[in-house]
């Protein structure tokens, strides 16, 4: 295996371009259609992401949309790892991308929390547990997967300085950034106090 140093520069390309087109799959359309529940865009929030999927009541599908969008960021990470610590970085971020912006919906996509999951459990698996047991923590407590998201990424990047690397901190505070743009709505509904509970389906 190279060194980061002496990888040539088409192959930091290739990572960037290969984990966009892998995060940018839909998998919670590409579901939900395929099970016959139409077209997850018009239900709820809208999202193509797993708590959406959980708005039509079918739990399986949310758990299998959860898993395949940590699972996309997971495995462009690792799949780049192999030839770097830091092309692994740089694939996870891009899947990240690839799925805020896919190519497929408009880029138009989902809001990263569980690619930005998965991605960290594979560069970083101390890291990546420390951000789920933070999810399910605050979930557990006050029942708002939104804002148990944004508490599990704000503290990442905490979690990265302490247990991973210099590039791992900056994927962390960039997958941060990125969840909370995403979350402007919900921030602005929890602060109302109308954000809906976890299997909750969100009023029309």
């Amino acid at each position: 295996m190279e060194p980061a140093s002496d990888l040539p520069a088409w192959t930091y390309a290739a990572a960037a371009i290969l984990g966009y087109l892998l995060g940018s799959i839909p998998f919670g359309l590409v579901l939900t259609k395929a099970a016959g529940l139409g077209d997850i865009r018009q239900i709820g929030s809208g999202n193509i992401g797993a708590t959406n999927v959980l708005r039509t009541g079918n739990k399986p599908l949310a758990l299998a949309t959860l898993l395949l969008d940590g699972g996309k960021g997971a495995i462009a990470a690792l799949i780049a790892a192999q030839f770097s610590p830091l092309l692994a970085v740089i694939a996870g971020g891009a899947a990240l991308l690839g799925h805020l912006f896919p190519v497929w919906l408009g880029f138009k996509g989902g809001k990263g929390v569980a690619t930005t999951l998965g991605t960290l459990i594979a560069i970083n698996w101390m890291v990546g547990i420390a951000a789920c047991l933070t999810w399910l923590a605050v979930a557990f407590a006050l029942r708002i997967s939104s804002l148990s998201a944004l508490v599990a990424v704000a503290l990442a990047p905490l979690y990265a300085y302490v247990l991973g690397s210099g590039p791992q901190v900056v994927f962390a505070a960039f997958a941060a950034a990125l969840v909370w743009i995403r979350h402007r709505e919900n921030i602005t509904r929890m602060l109302k106090g109308t954000e809906p509970r976890i299997g909750k389906k969100k009023p029309e």
